[in-house]
């Protein structure tokens, strides 16, 4: 009797062991599915986000890229001269379109690099530079072609927008190659 005692704890015994084995390798197996499902449904999740963040991101690259069209000399000249300005007049006129471009395009700063960003602002503010000591530079009697020539020859020696917009486009070309 206590033979077939032993023998039938032997087996429990084994029998629970084999099982509690079972049990832990189970439950890792089923760990590892629960962790493989979780990064499927991650990189799904950040690869949907993508597909709306690029778009938008694209698209502020494209505000960027026009708001720096819209303060190169040609563009500004051409949109905000008016016959009969005269010097002191147009130099505000072309500043505070520049500042109120720039205040436009703001928030698409969230969408690009800090650096593009960084390039954007100092396009900008060479620009108004550029103005400013062009118009300094001129009597108050002068005619608006001497101030719009002083422009062109400053921008002709330095482009801040051609620069800046260059940086731009080889951002793009790593963001979105």
């Amino acid at each position: 009797m206590g033979t077939v005692v032993l023998t039938i704890l032997a087996c429990l015994l084994s029998s629970g062991i084999t099982g509690f084995v079972a049990y832990l390798i189970i439950k890792r197996f089923v760990e590892n599915e629960q962790k493989k499902s979780l990064l499927e449904l991650k990189k799904m999740q950040a690869m949907e986000t993508l597909k709306v963040v690029n778009p938008i991101r694209l698209q502020a690259y494209e505000r960027l890229a026009l708001f720096l069209e819209r303060i190169s000399p040609n563009s500004l000249v051409l949109r905000c001269y008016q016959p009969g300005m005269d010097l002191k007049v147009l130099q505000g006129v072309l500043t505070k379109n520049i500042r109120d471009e720039f205040e436009h395009n703001l928030s698409q700063q969230v969408y690009v690099s800090s650096e593009a960003w960084n390039r954007i602002k100092e396009a900008k503010e060479e620009m108004i530079n550029m103005i400013n000591s062009s118009a300094v530079k001129l009597d108050n009697e002068a005619d608006i072609s001497s101030l719009v020539g002083s422009i062109f020859e400053n921008v002709t020696k330095q482009n801040p927008v051609d620069s800046a917009l260059e940086f731009l486009k080889r951002e793009i070309k790593t963001q979105f190659e």
